[in-house]
């Protein structure tokens, strides 16, 4: 009887936790290029929906992708970027989670993003460009000149 307790103990803890930081059950794969999200920490980024449903991305340049195209990915139901209430990236340098539209981000850096060439985002125009003197970087743009072109140029 003990034996049955303490298996049924171990089983229960060995589930993960139905909550997380980036909120309820989250996707354990990136809707974009398949990769685990939880393997890319520094790169994660989050989508919230106006219907509640959160949806993480591996790196900002897979959720720009979904950003643009979200009627790409008929899984999600989302049917334009007018579904889309918010979304996060975090600061490289930080790690800390900014509002993506608030966002500086820094093209053509020597980092490479779990995909490939990436955006690099930051809190600030100021960090960015301490980055920029560190690992290089050919551009630092707001979030407002982000286009479907510069993402797709990224995966070439």
């Amino acid at each position: 009887m003990l034996r049955a307790v303490l298996l049924t103990l171990l089983l229960f803890a060995a589930l993960p936790a139905s909550e997380s930081s980036w909120g309820n059950k989250p996707n354990l794969l990136d809707p974009v290029y398949q990769l685990k999200v939880d393997d890319y920490p520094k790169f994660a980024t989050k989508m919230v929906l106006k219907n509640g449903k959160k949806i993480r991305f591996c790196s900002v340049k897979a959720m720009m992708h979904f950003f643009f195209a979200p009627y790409r990915y008929p899984e999600y139901g989302v049917k334009g970027s007018e579904e889309i209430d918010k979304i996060y990236v975090k600061d490289y340098l930080s790690g800390k989670r900014v509002d993506a539209k608030k966002a500086w981000y820094v093209f053509g850096s020597r980092l490479v993003g779990p995909h490939g060439d990436d955006l690099i985002p930051f809190a600030s125009k100021t960090r960015a460009e301490l980055f920029v003197k560190r690992y290089g970087g050919t551009r630092i743009m707001p979030f407002e000149k982000l286009s479907a072109g510069l993402v797709r140029y990224l995966d070439m």
